[in-house]
């Protein structure tokens, strides 16, 4: 399954270096992308016009769309696994709506640099600080409530949050475009963005990776782990805090980008079973490939004019999340 899944992701990759607004030669760009393989060389014979649209927009576009894609799949797995709720996702447990809400406000007082160097940081704090709120909430309504109690407080949490962000995008009123574009999704920030998001993206996948074998313990319940010497409370904080510093990541690059995180986790589930051992892997490559081509779809549909690619990870991601709310309900009753 991992080869497949790897499989896919090159091929979506491929695809959204062949086909944009622009018209290349199919040829012409697998030629270049041959040359820029180590000991190759090869003549594409793009122009200078070509060559830097492929290298400067469509690549960077691409690993930014996979990158992204690839932590908010993997961050909601790891969701799902600290709090045994397979309704867990980023933008469910206010984790997004935080981060998005730090981020407007590091723009909005750093007078709309969007590129100043605490945004991550402060995207990460606004992640945390969403997810944790939305936890209490969803304990101090009451224990015994399940699925529908976590939602309901990760959505009241989640519209609380986004009214402050409101707010403050009123305060900018020079800003909103910049800002409406952000929170409506966007993987075309170049190699800039590509460079500032990948060190969190290798600390938090590493960190939910090596803890794959961890989940499947706590899986079983809490006085099963504890008896295999297991720190239950010491695995769901590592875990909750690097499934925070990917989705934080992920805004702070691209924005609002929803449904990613609950739509691959439930296919791979489907297709490879419950262990987290393969579950958060197969999600990071699954979650980047759909994303690559969430993007293709975005840049191309309307071409020349172009989608926020939220709009379509909406368009397929809101009946799936219907479906999966269905199925949980019946299990729970």
């Amino acid at each position: 399954m991992t080869a497949v899944a790897v499989a896919l992701l090159l091929a979506s990759m491929l695809a959204g270096l062949l086909v944009g607004a622009a018209d290349i030669a199919p040829r012409s760009v697998l030629i270049q992308l041959l040359d820029w393989l180590p000991f190759v060389s090869a003549d594409s014979g793009l122009a200078p016009v070509e060559l830097s649209l492929l290298a400067e927009i469509r690549l960077p576009r691409v690993l930014l769309a996979a990158i992204v894609g690839g932590l908010l799949a993997v961050a909601g797995a790891g969701y799902q696994g600290v709090f045994r709720n397979p309704l867990a996702d980023p933008y469910l447990l206010g984790a997004a709506a935080g981060a998005g809400l730090a981020t407007t406000a590091a723009i909005v007082l750093s007078k709309g640099d969007g590129e100043a160097i605490g945004i991550p940081a402060a995207a990460f704090v606004g992640a945390v600080g969403g997810v944790l709120l939305a936890y209490a909430l969803g304990n101090a309504a009451g224990r015994g409530g399940g699925t529908a109690t976590l939602v309901l407080a990760g959505v009241a949490v989640t519209s609380f949050l986004t009214a402050v962000q409101t707010f403050l995008q009123q305060l900018r009123v020079e800003e909103l475009q910049r800002i409406y574009a952000w929170i409506l999704g966007n993987v075309g920030g170049g190699w800039g963005q590509v460079t500032l998001v990948a060190p969190y993206a290798v600390v938090s996948v590493t960190v939910m990776l090596l803890h794959g074998r961890l989940l499947d313990v706590l899986s079983v319940g809490d006085d099963e782990a504890v008896t295999l010497g297991l720190n239950a409370a010491r695995v769901r904080l590592v875990v909750l805090f690097a499934a925070s510093l990917a989705t934080a990541a992920a805004v702070a690059v691209s924005g609002l980008i929803g449904f990613v995180g609950i739509v691959v986790p439930h296919v791979v589930r489907r297709l490879t079973g419950s262990s987290y051992r393969v579950v958060l892997p197969i999600s990071l490559v699954g979650g980047a490939a759909f994303l690559v081509l969430a993007d293709l779809i975005a840049r191309t549909v309307l071409a020349p004019a172009e989608l926020p690619i939220g709009v379509v990870t909406a368009f397929f991601g809101a009946p799936f999340f219907v479906a999966v709310l269905r199925m949980t309900r019946r299990v729970e009753t």
